[in-house]
């Protein structure tokens, strides 16, 4: 996973899948219909959105997103964003991810919120 530092607005997010951001950190997952990495994606990020409290995973189908996909510079799925309470992303990633991998980028987001306080 590498750095991002684009802000995503947190109104806009949160139509994403009409879900809002999670308290401490988003899951943000760009899939596309016949991507078998994605559905593994998938389950790793709801598996460790539901393991830690305040997380939330939102998927996108990148297909029905092309300005959002455009915007964020997404070239291929699955692609995660980690983005902090405040919508920010602090990492991202292409490609099936590990469980460890995702949950380090959490710890990056919470902790990037703690140096701004």
């Amino acid at each position: 996973m590498r750095e991002a530092g684009v802000w995503i607005d947190a109104s806009v997010a949160g139509a994403w899948a009409g879900q809002e951001l999670g308290e401490r950190a988003t899951l943000v997952q760009f899939s596309s219909a016949f991507c078998q990495p994605c559905r593994a994606t998938r389950r790793v990020l709801a598996e460790v959105a539901e393991m830690v409290p305040g997380v939330t995973h939102v998927e996108i189908d990148a297909e029905a997103e092309l300005d959002l996909v455009r915007e964020l510079r997404i070239l291929k799925t699955p692609t995660v964003l980690v983005l902090d309470a405040d919508g920010q992303v602090v990492l991202r990633a292409t490609g099936q991810p590990r469980k460890a991998d995702v949950i380090a980028g959490i710890g990056k987001a919470v902790f990037h919120i703690a140096e701004r306080i």
